[in-house]
């Protein structure tokens, strides 16, 4: 997992032939249409399924027992989950890029431990109940870890090892840290059990404006960075003789994860696996090329999140499996044989 793997290939010393252009952005059209269709089928699913004629005039005509299903109860929480699957593919695929290695995910730098050890010290220590408080605090610890780790990996002379190094730590103490405040505390663990499975449930209106700032500026600066990031994976080196400018470049990449992450986990909950498996996923049919690995991750990760909250309202009728355990289900066998993968092709 920390092992500082070589790029496949260079993804900037020649373009793309315009067949294989024509066939990306084709795919990316494609992939856009398939995320319709998921989001359609977010809203009509649940414990009462509703049709799409059902669900039109949920959306812009009926203000009765359709309209209140449709706009009050799924719309927000279909809203919320595009908005978080985009942030944790975009996270995923600018840490995989900035630690090179391709089974990198948001968890690695100790963002996600660092929103749930401050949300359990908000429950615990300040009394915190509601998730609008859960939503800021989340975001404080996870954009705090994301500064302690950028430190103790170095800072300025920052490596992916070391960063790797420093947020495997640094996860690994407040992980234990949460764990004892939720023994010694049953209010905190009656609370913190559900926020930390992750789930979309609670989506509101409320919760999207407040994440929403973070998720768009850390969208806009994880795309803006597709081109420095190419020269990143292709060794420090090869970055220097290309002009770029190391340092800043995986700074910019920490803070545009750390705002994906931090807001994504704060809105619902630690969500593990999309953030790994659609950039990965992604990779084998764009090639390394972040131009376009992030804007492909950005719509399929989403893809990924709302179908699996589906299954978990259908698997459970009439409650429900919450979407960070049935991608945990998903995503482990998936991560196995993308380890097995890997180290077939090195051997």
């Amino acid at each position: 997992m920390l092992v500082d793997s070589p790029p496949e290939q260079c993804a900037e010393s020649a373009p793309a032939p315009p067949t294989r252009r024509a066939a990306r952005a084709l795919g990316l059209l494609l992939s856009v249409a398939i995320l319709v269709l998921v989001a359609v089928a977010s809203i009509a699913v649940g414990a009462k399924a509703l049709s799409p004629d059902q669900v039109w005039h949920g959306l812009f005509h009926d203000t009765g027992t359709y309209g209140d299903v449709v706009v009050d109860e799924r719309l927000a929480r279909t809203v919320l989950g595009l908005l978080v699957g985009a942030a944790l593919g975009l996270a995923g695929a600018v840490l995989q890029a900035l630690t090179r290695n391709p089974l990198a995910d948001p968890g690695l730098l100790g963002i996600n431990a660092g929103a749930s050890a401050a949300v359990v010290t908000a429950i615990s220590f300040f009394g915190v109940t509601s998730l609008t408080g859960y939503v800021w605090f989340a975001f404080l610890g996870a954009a705090a870890v994301g500064a302690l780790v950028w430190f103790l990996g170095g800072s300025r002379g920052a490596t992916p090892v070391r960063l790797a190094l420093a947020g495997t730590a640094v996860s690994a103490a407040l992980y234990g840290y949460l764990q004892a405040v939720m023994i010694l505390d049953d209010a905190a663990l009656s609370r913190m059990r559900f926020w930390t499975v992750g789930s979309l449930a609670s989506a509101t209106d409320s919760t999207i404006v407040q994440v929403l700032p973070f998720l768009a500026v850390g969208t806009l600066l994880a795309l803006a960075l597709a081109r420095p990031l190419n020269a990143v994976e292709m060794g420090d080196d090869t970055a220097r003789a290309l002009g770029a400018d190391l340092n800043r470049t995986r700074a910019l990449a920490m803070l545009a994860a750390t705002v994906l992450c931090g807001a994504a986990t704060a809105a619902c909950g630690p969500i593990l696996f999309v953030g790994l498996m659609v950039p990965h996923v992604v990779r084998s049919f764009t090639g390394p090329d972040l131009r376009w690995i992030l804007p492909y991750a950005t719509v399929l990760s989403p893809v990924l999140l709302l179908g699996a909250d589906v299954i978990g309202r259908i698997a459970a009728r009439p409650s429900e499996l919450q979407v960070g355990i049935v991608t945990a289900i998903i995503g482990g066998p998936v991560f196995i044989h993308l380890v097995r993968r890997r180290r077939t092709a090195q051997l």
